[in-house]
């Protein structure tokens, strides 16, 4: 494939054909994120995209079941572009059960709602948006250009139009002043959208970033393992959600993962036994990568 640069996809689309349908990130000044910083933000044209998509079925031919439009915010495309390159997609890939992409706050908020209900009759599944955070001070201090309000009505469009949305919450992200507040307005965002998906994942400096130079001169405070594990348990007891809930990612202390409420005392159990365990034998929390 012409992959450009760096490519990067959920865990949950490790089995998915990646094509490129954007190049880089067209917001990229989330203080805490180092992707994307080799590329200046494109979109690339969509014979370009339906070249990429020919080569991959000549390659894969009719295995292809489920395909991945990277890169960051590929949902900025105009949606008559997503349109015809979801249904290109379909005619080449008569298997295919799911096409999915990357979509922050502000740009699914540039599209209606009768937009995202003709993307979901394109073939349009899911969208992956990382939210963070659902506090409104934190949101400001990591430049990540939408607040709680914004991401409320982003993911209620998403959800009216019958695509499922996969919501990414950071643990830690609101550093040891913010911590409280940073898990319960996140609780409360998610249950207002009720999304498919709350997939977490826990906040490490990446080198190069403006929080990693923060944090650095202490003027962030990181959270240990422990406390790291106690924001999770507040933002899980404060769910109303019945979201499938997935911690699906290595910078996690804790996997806990299961539907909402059904398994909510078993994930809170397993934080409970975790904190039992001396901290040192947990990552050293700046430790790892995103």
């Amino acid at each position: 494939m012409r992959y450009e640069g760096v490519v990067y996809r959920p865990p949950s689309e490790a089995s998915s054909l990646i094509i490129q349908a954007t190049i880089g990130c067209p917001h990229n000044k989330c203080t805490f994120c180092a992707m994307y910083k080799d590329k200046a933000f494109r979109i690339r044209s969509v014979e370009e995209i339906k070249t990429d998509l020919r080569l991959a079925q000549a390659q894969y031919g009719s295995t292809v079941d489920s395909v991945f439009f990277a890169d960051g915010n590929t949902i900025l495309m105009r949606t008559e572009q997503l349109e015809d390159i979801f249904c290109y997609t379909q005619q080449l890939f008569p298997a295919n059960k799911r096409i999915t992409l990357y979509g922050s706050t502000q740009f699914i908020n540039l599209k209606s709602e009768g937009e995202f209900e003709r993307l979901k009759k394109a073939g349009l599944s899911r969208i992956h948006c990382g939210i963070e955070s659902g506090d409104d001070i934190t949101l400001t201090r990591i430049a990540k250009g939408a607040d709680a309000a914004a991401v409320i009505t982003a993911g209620k469009k998403v959800r009216a139009a019958g695509i499922e949305l996969s919501e990414y919450i950071m643990i830690g992200i609101g550093g040891r002043e913010r911590s409280g507040e940073h898990a319960l307005a996140s609780a409360r965002v998610l249950n207002e959208i009720n999304p498919e998906f709350i997939r977490l994942r826990t906040f490490i400096p990446m080198e190069g970033t403006i929080l990693y130079d923060q944090w650095s001169k202490g003027k962030f405070g990181l959270l240990s393992p422990y406390e790291a594990l106690r924001e999770t348990e507040l933002l899980i007891l404060n769910l109303q959600a019945t979201s499938l809930l997935y911690s699906d990612h290595a910078s996690n202390y804790a996997y806990v993962n299961g539907r909402l409420p059904i398994n909510k005392q078993a994930m809170i159990d397993t934080i409970h036994k975790l904190l039992t365990m001396p901290e040192d034998s947990f990552r050293p929390p700046e430790y790892g990568g995103l």
